[in-house]
């Protein structure tokens, strides 16, 4: 007997695959959304203050919501080009310091472990001149494909480079675009849903709205957290760079192991320019170690997971399957990601239990 479609199924089917169209054609174009994702993002976290500024009153009038943008925007450049500056002053004191001690460098290396190397039966020097004869043997050897190797990358890399600089420029605008006209988006996009799962879609949001706001709060708890501990910690040891960088370690640290590479990185080079021997670089290497042992498996569990309703052993399993998944985007939105999954897991689970298939009586 074959099978016909009504006309309100014709309908779903229809719209089903115009939606599956449109998630694939996005898809496609996922290279170039990126700027557009992360304005969006950053709209959500900034909308907030924006609401609140529009609702103060100057006079009789309240504050243009233009305005209101505007303030937060320039506030949140203010915040962002602060955080490089705190960076800036550390490099310009290290970098001439480290170049002054490069050479001392390579002759250490050349007297403690050349002999290690040479009971290995690997002869080589590893001073300054010894390291330029070695690097001119492997490009004399490398030859034409060393040079394919390096015009290859340079042209990779200069795409990058013109790719983060459009990123760079665009993010701004739409986040402005997006900021201003935001309810109105929200609006648009509710009154898209079909009028029989509005209620339900429009609950789901404000429950995910409600977690993921839970779980911003968290995490700057534990930026802050972690911000007093590397700077107390680094300060204990005598680190003259102890502020700005346990402060740049602590708000980087919304990016998965950024801010730890980072400021451990800072740390190491300060610790080798300001003492000699080696027992500062183990302090560091330490401190940095129970650092990102206690984020991981104390804070980010705690004050983070908690809040969003996700046991400690779901937040690790989260980190380390989103970070498999989608890599290094994925493990920077694997909570709130994780989080609005589970908005949506709650209510499949609410449904199952009210179904049929299992509340029905064994026959």
């Amino acid at each position: 007997m074959p099978f016909f479609l009504t006309p309100e199924q014709k309908q779903s089917a229809f719209w089903l695959a115009l939606w599956l169209a449109v998630a694939l054609l996005l898809y496609t174009l996922g290279p170039i959304l990126s700027p557009f994702i992360a304005a969006a993002i950053l709209a959500y976290m900034l909308g907030g203050a924006v609401d609140r500024l529009a609702r103060v009153r100057l006079g009789k009038r309240r504050m243009p919501r233009v305005v209101a943008v505007s303030v937060v925007l320039a506030a949140f450049s203010t915040c962002v080009v602060a955080l490089f500056l705190t960076v800036v002053p550390v490099l310009r004191a290290e970098i001439p310091l480290l170049q002054a001690k490069i050479p001392a460098f390579f002759t250490w290396l050349d007297t403690f472990v050349s002999p290690w190397l040479a009971g290995y039966g690997i002869n080589v020097k590893l001073d300054s001149a010894g390291l330029r004869e070695l690097l001119q043997q492997q490009v004399a050897a490398g030859g034409d494909d060393l040079w394919t190797s390096v015009l290859a990358k340079v042209r990779v890399g200069g795409s990058a480079v013109l790719g983060w600089i459009a990123t760079l420029t665009l993010v701004p605008v739409v986040l402005f675009y997006l900021l201003l006209d935001w309810h109105q988006l929200l609006a648009r996009i509710e009154g898209a849903i079909p009028r029989r799962w509005a209620p339900q879609v429009s609950g789901m949001a404000a429950e995910a709205d409600g977690l993921l706001a839970q779980y911003l709060r968290g995490q700057l708890l534990v930026m802050i957290v972690l911000a007093v501990y590397y700077s107390a910690a680094l300060a204990m040891v005598g680190l003259d760079v102890a502020l700005p960088v346990g402060v740049l370690t602590g708000l980087l640290g919304f990016v998965p192991y950024l801010g730890f590479g980072l400021g451990m990185l800072l740390a190491l080079v300060a610790a080798l320019l300001q003492f000699p021997g080696w027992v500062a670089l183990a302090w560091v290497v330490a401190i940095y170690t129970l650092g990102q042992l206690i984020e991981s498996f104390i804070l980010t569990p705690r004050l983070v997971g908690e809040r969003i309703g996700l046991h400690p052993l779901a937040v690790i399993f989260a980190l380390m399957a989103f970070g498999e998944l989608f890599g290094f985007a994925g493990v920077l939105l694997a909570l709130p990601a994780s989080a609005v999954l589970m908005v949506g897991f709650r209510h499949v689970r609410a449904h199952y239990l009210r179904s049929s298939f299992y509340n029905a009586e064994r026959t």
